[in-house]
């Protein structure tokens, strides 16, 4: 009796496994402690769904909040909507964790535009770079799921991060490739699991990680060092559609506060007052993609193939000389012996 007993309960459990909820993403990326920021985070139930109006967060244009999520765009052309917490945040450290949804009818390369993730100086200012202001002031991460660039050889999803202060353009011809850090290719449109991303900045060092193939765990994407991004900036999402459409819901944002230490000089430094920038060795512009996501060298343009091909040139000749000034001595010396 007993052992059938067990064995219910056994079955029972296996049951509860199969068919109960998924867990939850994958925890912190580096199990730092950490604060949910709840001022800067939008979760379920959503505060006024329905309505025009949200407690701490803005949207505007085709925005509409649901009990379920808050869709950015329709699967409809030539629509734009974002929404953008009211409140400024003062963390040096932080991790945004973003639950998203990107979906819709089109088939291959027959959709867009994309998402985009933003911390910036500015909000609520409709613009060309996937539904929000180009020229911006701050980090900006796209999921951008059209290829524009028929040239390109990266695959597409693919997430790429820049940071602007704002004198830089995105150039969505080129889908950013001028003005991109780093990025990844990302299978994360039209998946029927969750799928997460992750934003971490911590001591100048940003890191993207993305949680889009059912394993619950967190998949390295993006990490650059020194970049320097100011105290008091906002976090939003927009999207936008042109030709091409999708749906582009956002499920939840959330923030959290990282206790990470910090030099004792930083201290006497306004973080307020730091202008958005990245150290990097070579300029963005001097890489290009490859299909895996990451850089390699730029190609070979048509003046580096002529300087290579006149060195190469100069080389055969300077041997060919030589050469035969050595040929010619030697002919002279066995003259010598006869």
């Amino acid at each position: 009796m007993a052992a059938g007993a067990g064995g219910l309960l056994a079955a029972a459990a296996l049951l509860v496994a199969v068919t109960g909820p998924r867990p939850a993403p994958a925890e912190l990326t580096d199990g730092n402690s950490e604060h949910l920021k709840r001022e800067h985070s939008l979760m379920k139930p959503y505060q006024g769904a329905g309505s025009a109006a949200m407690p701490l967060w803005d949207f505007q244009g085709s925005t509409m909040v649901t009990s379920q999520y808050v869709r950015l765009t329709p699967d409809e052309r030539s629509r734009e909507g974002s929404i953008w917490n009211r409140v400024p945040c003062f963390l040096k450290d932080w991790e945004l964790h973003v639950h998203f949804k990107i979906h819709g009818a089109g088939k291959k390369n027959l959709h867009g535009d994309g998402l985009a993730l933003w911390y910036t100086q500015e909000r609520l200012v409709p613009g060309p770079v996937f539904g929000s202001k180009d020229n911006f002031h701050g980090l900006a991460i796209f999921l951008d799921t059209y290829p524009n660039d028929e040239a390109t050889e990266r695959v597409f999803p693919y997430i790429s991060a820049m940071v602007n202060n704002g004198s830089l353009t995105y150039d969505h011809s080129k889908d950013g490739r001028w003005t991109e850090l780093a990025g990844c290719t990302a299978d994360l449109r039209n998946q029927n699991h969750d799928t997460f991303l992750a934003i971490r900045y911590s001591r100048g060092r940003l890191t993207v990680m993305t949680d889009v193939e059912d394993r619950n765990e967190w998949k390295n994407c993006i990490d650059i060092a020194g970049v320097q991004l100011p105290t008091g900036y906002f976090f939003g999402a927009s999207a936008g559609t042109g030709d091409l459409s999708d749906n582009h819901d956002i499920i939840s944002m959330k923030l959290f506060q990282l206790m990470v230490e910090h030099p004792q000089e930083d201290e006497t430094v306004d973080w307020t007052k730091i202008e958005p920038s990245v150290s990097l060795l070579k300029s963005p512009k001097d890489n290009v993609d490859d299909p895996t996501g990451n850089f390699r060298s730029g190609p070979l343009t048509g003046w580096k193939v002529f300087l290579l091909l006149l060195c190469a040139l100069l080389g055969i000749i300077v041997c060919a000389v030589v050469g035969a000034v050595v040929f010619q001595k030697r002919q002279e010396r066995n003259k010598r012996f006869y």
